[in-house]
Parts: C-alpha cells; sequence; structure tokens
C-alpha cells in the first residue's frame, strides 16, 4: 500500500506543478494546446511502441482485456438505456454521455497510473487497443449519422487507424507477436523520446485544470452524474465481480483489473464534444469531475486490493 501512495503521490506532485505553469502562465496561452500535441503525435506513439513491444505477448490479448471490455460495454449498455429511452436525449447527445461513462483515459491518465502504480505501462495497452479499434469507430459513425456530417462508412471506419496512438500501439504489437529483435542503437531514440511522455502529460493535464470550474451551468448535470457514477462506480465493480467470480483472479491481476475500470474519463469525449459541436458542456463537466473524484476512488481501490 506504501508503495501505491507513493505512485499517486509522484503523479499529484507533476500535476500540481503543471497547475502553477497554468496558473502563472509560464508558456503563454498556447502552451497548454502545443504540450498536448507534441504529447499525442510525438511522445506517447514512441512509448506506447517502446513498451509494448517488448511487452509479453500474452498480457496484450489477456484475461485483463475481456474484463477492461466488458466493463465498458455495461456502463455503455446502462448509459444507453438512461439516457435515450428515460431522458430521452438524442442519439448524439446519447453518444456523447455514454462515452463519458464508459471510455477511460488511458492516455493522460492511464499511462501515468500504470507507470508509477501498477508497475509497468504495458497494462493500459490491451484497453487502448479496444477503445481505439471499437469504440471509437462506433461513436464516430453515430455522430456523423445523427449530425448529419456526410461521412461515408469507409472514411468513418479508416479514421481511427491513422490515430498516431494505434499506430505506435499497432506497430509494438508486430514487434511482439512475431518476435524481431530491434537493434539497440534503433530502439533507444524511441526510448528516449517515449521516457518524457508521462511527465509532459500529467504538466499538461496539470495546466488545463487551472481556470476549470464544473457544473456552473444546469445544462446536463443529471447527464454528468451519471455519466461519474457509471464511470467510477459501476465500471471497476463490475470489473471486480468478473475479475474475481468468473474469471478467478487475485493478488495484483485483480488489482490491475479494476484500477484500470476506476480511471476517470478521457479527454477524447470532450474533443469529439467539440468537433460535433454536441453535449459539449456535458463532456467537459464529465471529463473534470471524474478527473478530480477518481484520485480519492483509485486510493480506496488500493487500500482494499494492493
Amino acid at each position: 500500500m506504501g508503495g501505491v501512495l507513493i505512485g499517486f503521490g509522484i503523479i499529484g506532485a507533476v500535476i500540481a506543478a503543471g497547475y502553477v505553469v497554468g496558473r502563472i502562465d509560464l508558456l503563454g496561452p498556447q502552451g497548454h494546446h502545443v504540450l498536448s500535441r507534441i504529447v499525442f503525435f510525438v511522445l506517447t506513439p514512441c512509448l506506447l511502441f517502446t513498451t509494448i513491444s517488448q511487452a509479453d505477448v500474452h498480457l496484450l490479448f489477456s484475461r485483463l482485456l475481456v474484463v477492461s471490455a466488458a466493463a465498458s460495454l455495461a456502463a455503455a449498455v446502462i448509459s444507453i438505456v438512461v439516457l435515450r429511452f428515460v431522458l430521452r436525449r438524442s442519439a448524439a447527445e446519447t453518444a456523447i454521455g455514454t462515452m463519458g461513462g464508459a471510455y477511460v483515459n488511458a492516455n493522460n491518465i492511464g499511462l501515468p497510473v500504470a507507470t508509477y502504480v501498477l508497475g509497468s505501462a504495458t497494462f493500459v495497452a490491451p484497453v487502448l487497443l479496444f477503445q481505439l479499434l471499437v469504440l471509437t469507430p462506433i461513436v464516430l459513425a453515430v455522430m456523423d449519422t445523427a449530425t448529419n456530417r456526410g461521412s461515408s462508412l469507409g472514411r468513418t471506419i479508416a479514421r481511427p487507424f491513422t490515430n498516431p496512438l494505434l499506430i505506435g500501439s499497432a506497430l509494438g504489437v508486430v514487434v511482439a507477436v512475431t518476435g524481431i529483435e530491434i537493434p539497440d542503437p534503433v530502439l533507444q531514440p524511441f526510448a528516449l523520446i517515449g521516457g518524457a511522455a508521462v511527465p509532459i502529460v500529467l504538466i499538461s493535464f496539470g495546466m488545463s485544470l487551472h481556470g476549470s470550474r464544473p457544473l456552473q451551468a444546469r445544462e446536463g448535470r443529471i447527464d454528468v452524474a451519471l455519466a461519474t457514477g457509471l464511470k467510477l462506480v459501476v465500471m471497476p465493480l463490475v470489473a471486480w465481480l468478473l475479475g474475481a467470480f468468473v474469471f478467478g483472479f487475485d493478488g495484483h491481476e485483480l488489482f490491475v483489473a479494476v484500477v484500470l475500470a476506476g480511471l476517470p474519463s478521457a479527454q477524447n469525449v470532450f474533443n469529439y464534444a467539440q468537433r460535433y459541436q454536441t453535449g459539449v458542456v456535458v463532456a467537459r463537466d464529465t471529463v473534470l469531475v471524474t478527473t478530480i473524484v477518481a484520485v480519492p476512488v483509485l486510493v480506496v481501490i488500493a487500500a482494499l486490493l494492493a
């Protein structure tokens, strides 16, 4: 438990440093945007490639992937039923709200948590691949159709495959599965660049917290509460039930599964809401609220299972 708390302390300290950077406006008005882009397009793909390429293939396609996917799908089903048939939200609003309750932040928060708390960044790879290959195409197809964007089915399906995170992960999977030996001088530049991903991600996230005030508008408070409950209560509970009583997880494996399910909502939820101009307030508040509340939730999970 002590090591887990130290891990959370490290993450919190770096986020706090990022908050100070944002508060004093050290990097200017475009600082957060620039950091986010370099993390997304350069640093994280390199980190994912180096960690996955050297990972045990059985971890990438393991029971952990099944449990993580099942927890996400359970939250998604509940969200769709409530938003669409009880609260009578539109298809686009339902898609954004469902994504907020079922799509975990496997990048900005998941990678640091996996690195410093779970012991390896590789643990988030199965979740990341599932979300990029399965959930994202479905959400984008629904949003394109509901908002009459007119994208063809082919372009909608192909869009996730241009994602640099997926490209880096997929190349890492190829290397891991085939057993290709990459010479150290070739791999080290990727490892060096990828090593900067976690601290820069945390600093960038800390900067984004400055000036954020969730739930100021009454719009969508029920939706935010629903997404938060699904994300931080239902998903970890489903992961624990499946892991402990169906798949026989114990010890560290069960801890990993529940922590991954208890990660906050991904910032992609807000990005997609902005892009389609649907549910922007709900997405913004869901991401922020789940990120703040996830800290005590993960600490409780660690106290019970670590």
